[in-house]
């Protein structure tokens, strides 16, 4: 095992230019799905390498539910990690789990809130406007999915605004953005070194919905002013801050740059420019962790299957 089964806990380090340059220079939906690939394998390479040390370091630990085998002096030579290291994989294993278990909690408990908010109202229309004196807008997924405004919100917006927030909230419900932010949370809960694919991955999904609402309005300016307007009016995230919505705080200067400037191509960047190189840094950085967890699984289980009798 030796090294391999800490380069997992690492090597998430190599995403950090692929978060920065693919919000720059990929489109939207590329640098969402790239991202989101990259921190979940990340992710689960991070916990694997975690549990191996927490098998190996807590083998000769007294009364650990463990076959005495595996504490063979032969085993100890061949895997010299002492309790240590194990007392603080079992440290970070709690820690992981905790994490990811209070989020996930979290994330289904707003989901359920605002459904149950919901589904008193009619269900003819994916469009819900409440009577409301603080602007938001955010798209309720589950089901057929509900896009929710408030009437502070639409009344801030000319008709055309109007149909670039909605177009807006239903690029987010028929991508399924929810998902792709609930993954990289996640990620970011397993290995701190991949909040940085969290944040550029929520930047990339209102990119995502900002570039489909141009293209459904047809107008990429006026998507842009009903963005600003809607920053403009927003004195907060809205009654559930953890929702993706149409006036998040965030880097909305840069959405709408971004609406007044040419669409980005779908094509993957050159090799040689600085996302290309990134993009293959962070792939790089990626296959490594993996080979480096199945190399430390397969040594692992090769040696506890020679240590324990059949």
């Amino acid at each position: 095992m030796g090294v391999f089964v800490f380069l997992p806990l690492v090597l998430p380090l190599t995403s950090l230019p692929i978060a920065r340059l693919a919000e720059h220079h990929l489109h939207p939906r590329n640098a969402v799905r790239l991202l989101s690939w990259i921190g979940v394998t990340m992710a689960v390479c991070s916990t694997l390498a975690l549990a191996l040390l927490f098998v190996v370091g807590t083998a000769q630990i007294p009364g650990n539910p463990l076959p005495d085998s595996w504490s063979d002096p032969e085993i100890r030579t061949a895997v010299p990690f002492h309790e240590e290291v194990g007392t603080a994989a079992v440290v970070g294993l709690v820690t992981v789990l905790t994490a990811c278990a209070r989020s996930l909690r979290r994330h289904l408990r707003i989901r359920a809130r605002a459904q149950r908010v919901l589904a008193p109202l009619p269900a003819g229309s994916d469009v819900v406007v409440l009577p409301d004196p603080e602007p938001y807008a955010y798209a309720v997924p589950g089901g057929s999915g509900r896009v929710v405004v408030s009437s502070a919100m639409m009344d801030s917006l000319d008709a055309d605004e109007q149909r670039a927030l909605l177009a807006h909230e239903r690029s987010h419900l028929v991508n399924r953005h929810h998902r792709f932010l609930l993954a990289a949370q996640l990620a970011s809960c397993v290995n701190p070194f991949l909040r940085p694919l969290q944040k550029a991955v929520g930047y990339a999904t209102e990119r995502w919905a900002d570039e489909e609402a141009a293209g459904s309005v047809g107008d990429r300016r006026l998507t842009a002013r009903a963005v600003a307007r809607a920053a403009l009016v927003t004195r907060g995230a809205g009654p559930l801050p953890s929702v993706a919505a149409f006036a998040a705080p965030g880097p909305v200067p840069r959405r709408v740059t971004a609406l007044l400037s040419p669409a980005l191509g779908e094509a993957w960047p050159p090799p040689a420019s600085p996302a290309g190189l990134a993009a293959m840094v962070a792939a790089a950085g990626t296959a490594v962790s993996a080979v480096s967890a199945l190399n430390a699984a397969v040594a692992l289980l090769l040696l506890v299957k020679a240590a324990t009798p059949w």
